[in-house]
């Protein structure tokens, strides 16, 4: 890949996701919710309780970060932690009834913007997309090891 195909190709990845968040932020607002908190809600609504490490792990989250996003949940209402009967260290998180509720508002949200960024692709197009994007996330996971550089620059 020469220099100007990857720069293109980075920024629009960049901007892509600047601009998803963004939007996102603006749709969660109203909810009272900043981006990142949705993610963890729906991901309880298809879990069901976890524990608070497996859930940074699912979420793809650093754990102080979950712990953060989960304090503020708690406060809010919800969702709720208590001790791991297992390890009185780990908590367990799960939805409130209030947070049953809003993971519905949720889903019809998410809805709208994942139909409203892919506007425009063809079908066959749309279809193969959340495979290139999960492929395209799992070739820069930092929590994976590295391949060893080729020692090419590509110029």
């Amino acid at each position: 890949m020469d220099f100007e195909q990857a720069d293109a190709l980075n920024q629009a990845i960049r901007l892509l996701s600047l601009r998803h968040r963004a939007r996102a932020a603006a749709l969660l607002a109203p909810l009272g919710l900043h981006p990142g908190q949705e993610a963890l809600l729906l991901e309880l609504a298809r879990t069901g309780p976890m524990i608070q490490a497996q859930l940074s792990e699912a979420l793809g989250c650093e754990p102080p970060s979950v712990t953060l996003m989960t304090r503020k949940l708690e406060a809010s209402g919800h969702i709720r932690r208590q001790p791991a009967p297992s390890d009185k260290r780990a908590s367990i998180v799960e939805l409130t009834d209030s947070g049953k509720a809003l993971t519905k508002e949720l889903r019809r949200l998410w809805r709208a913007l994942a139909e409203e960024t892919v506007t425009g692709i063809p079908a066959e197009t749309l279809a193969e997309l959340p495979g290139i994007l999960k492929t395209m996330t799992g070739n820069v996971d930092t929590r994976r090891p590295r391949h060893p550089h080729d020692g090419r620059d590509g110029e």
